[in-house]
């Protein structure tokens, strides 16, 4: 039987750690037999903005240092790079590469991404979308290796190989993506539509030093001590989910990719090398489940009580702000604004897509489930 998912066992980011870690995650998928010599391989990393490596917010630049290792030694041309929040242009984009310690992957003999064209993509066998903006350079490659971070995240509680691709949209675009798929199940279909785009050859994860809490941005580091491979990113998510203690239901990319056939249900119908138990962490801490109230009522009144009363959003902690912005700057729906030096969100105009909890600089926003709703929960 063909193996799904490999999982092994990475106590660092030594590059000697991630070399054998690498190797022994690759081989029982078949390693990297199908590179060949003169072939153009992109990777796709996860840089949402930024962020030094130790935050556990972008894949770890050692980790694409140890797979570009191995890709030059099958005589690949290898480029990695994203489109983080923000311009995708060269001034921007290379901040962000200085940021995340990227500069390991031009020592280990790859190439940053320096082409920012942007092209409008078809995919009539989209679900949710079929026509999108999209960062022309991942479709220049011969390949695509998909290289996640496994994170929480506020509207779609786990980050990882599905919602990469996100990145794959120019950055100033991505607001209006949030704005045309309101909704955190349409939101997530859309994604499902980008991996499928996109159809990466190899599917990666960095799991050493994950992030709870507050992803996928601002959430404290935790040490899983793994690192994946899969076929897919449908697959590796599944059991990604497992990992941090997600039910398929919590998390909505992974539901909607079982809800369209591209995964199993349950984890343990994959082929799983490793010992994937011996990973989780049952108490990992993640953001408060945005529970869809479903309430077939004509009052506005009994709709904005529901709201207030059960429905998770963001809340800024007016300690930590420094009224720098950028909260209203990447926020789709203008419902975030800076007032006497603070920011301030406006809860009938938000949209709950988080840009301003995963974008803002210090910290500052989190995602907040009202008392009445947690007393409820609970009880």
């Amino acid at each position: 039987m063909a193996v799904n998912v490999s999982i092994v066992p990475c106590r660092d980011y030594s590059p000697e750690a991630l070399d054998a870690a690498l190797r022994a995650a690759l081989e029982p998928l078949g390693g990297l037999d199908w590179v060949k010599p003169g072939m153009t391989v992109a990777i796709k990393t996860n840089l949402i903005s930024r962020m030094p490596p130790e935050s556990a917010a972008v894949t770890h630049p050692e980790c694409l240092a140890a797979l570009t290792r191995l890709l030059k030694e099958r005589g690949a041309r290898v480029i990695a790079g994203d489109s983080s929040g923000g311009p995708f242009t060269p001034a921007w984009i290379h901040a962000v590469y200085a940021g995340a310690g990227m500069e390991a992957v031009v020592r280990a003999g790859g190439e940053l991404n320096e082409d920012f064209e942007s092209v409008e993509a078809v995919f009539p066998e989209g679900v949710t979308v079929k026509r999108f903006p999209y960062t022309a350079w991942l479709k220049k490659a011969d390949a695509v290796i998909d290289f996640a971070k496994l994170k929480t995240h506020g509207m779609a509680n786990m980050t990882c190989a599905v919602k990469n691709f996100f990145g794959s949209i120019p950055g100033t675009r991505k607001p209006e993506m949030h704005f045309l798929h309101q909704s955190v199940e349409e939101f997530c279909s859309m994604l499902v539509d980008l991996a499928l785009y996109n159809a990466p050859r190899l599917t990666l994860v960095d799991a050493i030093d994950c992030m709870e809490g507050n992803g996928p941005s601002h959430g404290k580091p935790r040490h899983m001590g793994a690192l994946l491979a899969a076929d897919t990113p449908f697959n590796a998510d599944l059991v990604c989910a497992h990992l941090i203690g997600l039910e398929a239901s919590g998390a909505p990319t992974v539901a909607e990719s079982i809800r369209r056939g591209l995964c199993p249900a349950d984890w343990r119908e994959l082929s799983v090398c490793g010992d994937a138990d011996s990973f989780a962490i049952p108490d990992f801490e993640k953001p408060p489940r945005n529970r869809k109230i479903n309430f077939d009522s004509q009052s506005p009144w009994l709709r904005a009580f529901l709201r207030r009363s059960f429905g998770t959003g963001p809340k800024i902690n007016r300690a930590q702000c420094v009224g720098c912005g950028k909260c209203a700057e990447v926020c789709p729906a203008g419902a975030a604004q800076v007032v006497k030096g603070k920011a301030r969100i406006d809860g009938k105009r938000c949209i709950r897509c988080f840009c301003c909890q995963e974008f803002c600089p210090k910290g500052a926003v989190t995602v907040h489930r009202p008392l009445l709703a947690r007393l409820i929960e609970r009880g």
